[in-house]
């Protein structure tokens, strides 16, 4: 069952706007990602949740999305998330967020994904720029922000091939392909 929630669980860039993701709906899944480790038991993530059309508007203008597709990658109207989930650091419990909001970010897709739901971890943020939009005090680093919604594209995985390539791409269907390295390629003896 995990296996398939992990290939399940791509990263969406296209979405189906109009199916909204409620309240109820962040909040069951920043509750499950309370459960899950966190370095020293610090626990200092602290999460903004959005689902409406003028917040997610104002997350959305402070996102980079997809360099690697030149253009192809970010959303357009109709097709961005409905949702978001921004996690932060709270620098008043921990200076140090070692790779909490990575595990924490993980088991909300993980969930997402449960729900049929779809997501994508988003790193390049105009972190100043959400700061402001959101009124964001600084004692909290902007770490994360996870897209969500229902997934309006395929994902493929597929494999490297020899020559290594690992380019995500989109075909003229507008399939997104993502190469993965194989295993005996990732292990080393």
């Amino acid at each position: 069952m995990l296996k398939k929630l992990v290939l399940k669980n791509r990263s969406y860039r296209r979405f189906v706007e109009s199916e909204a993701v409620s309240d109820k709906i962040l909040r069951e899944l920043v509750d499950l990602s309370r459960y899950a480790a966190s370095a020293a038991n610090k626990q200092p993530l602290k999460y903004i949740l959005s689902s409406t059309p003028e917040k997610n508007t104002r997350i959305f203008r402070h996102l980079t999305w997809a360099r690697s597709l030149s253009g192809n990658g970010k959303p357009k109207k109709g097709e961005r998330p409905s949702a978001y989930i921004v996690i932060l650091g709270d620098r008043e419990i921990t200076a140090n967020f070692g790779v909490d909001h990575g595990i924490a970010a993980q088991t909300i897709l993980l969930a997402a994904v449960e729900k049929d739901l779809g997501g994508c971890m988003l790193g390049a943020i105009d972190r100043e720029g959400l700061r402001m939009s959101l009124d964001i005090p600084y004692r909290f680093d902007i770490l994360l922000v996870i897209a969500l919604g229902k997934p309006a594209e395929t994902v493929i995985i597929e494999d490297a091939g020899l020559e290594g390539i690992v380019d995500y791409w989109r075909d003229k269907k507008l399939v997104h392909h993502v190469p993965k390295r194989s295993l005996d390629e990732i292990i080393i003896d």
